[in-house]
């Protein structure tokens, strides 16, 4: 699992869905600073890595959730990877809004599932965790049973990983936060100064400054 997590850090590095700026930090929507930016939507834009991608997540839910008949997608950064990976597992496939829509059918489920179905939700990035965990809730509101979800990357956070065992959700991610400064570091992507600050960055996140 560690040489996918470094392999995966690898190929988002090097097209630049994942940024690290230790010196000039990004803000986040939720007002964070932040010396990492993740965009892994890019990977839809190069097809060697949306491939790669979308194969190693249908290898993590034949290898972790072989019992799952239906895919869901969380939107909207995972809709179109979670069509490819439905696609390439020949599963009936589904996305979930933050909500449901306001106007017409007032959907949040947007596709139709077999009844039953047991779902593996497809998400591209676990930061709190709670966006992720409102798709979960909502499938279970509709009478699914969720049996995990892959991801293509996490940050990490404690607080994701005590939402995600307190919702009960086994989470398989392809990449994470520290494999990637780790590749970043033996690349020269980063020098020994900026790994400091990335690891003060992770100890706490929402109170960092630079």
């Amino acid at each position: 699992m560690n040489d996918l997590k470094k392999a995966f850090a690898s190929k988002l590095l090097g097209i630049k869905a994942i940024k690290l700026q230790p010196n000039d930090p990004f803000t986040w929507a939720s007002g964070w600073k932040s010396p990492i930016y993740t965009d892994n939507r890019i990977a839809l834009s190069y097809p060697d890595v949306r491939s790669y991608v979308k194969l190693e997540l249908c290898h993590a839910i034949l290898e972790n959730f072989p019992e799952a008949t239906a895919v869901a997608g969380v939107a909207t950064g995972a809709i179109a990877q979670g069509a490819l990976v439905a696609d390439e597992l020949q599963l009936p496939y589904a996305y979930v809004r933050p909500k449901p829509k306001d106007h017409g059918t007032k959907n949040q489920i947007e596709g139709r599932l077999p009844e039953g179905s047991k779902v593996v939700v497809v998400e591209d990035l676990i930061s709190t965790g709670s966006s992720s965990l409102k798709a979960v809730a909502a499938l279970r509101a509709a009478g699914f049973e969720v049996v995990g979800m892959v991801a293509s990357y996490t940050y990490g956070f404690p607080v994701a990983e005590q939402a995600f065992e307190e919702a009960g959700v086994k989470l398989i991610t392809l990449g994470d936060y520290a494999h990637t400064i780790e590749i970043a570091a033996e690349t020269g992507y980063v020098s020994k100064d900026d790994l400091e600050v990335l690891h003060e960055w992770r100890k706490n996140p929402g109170e960092w400054k630079k």
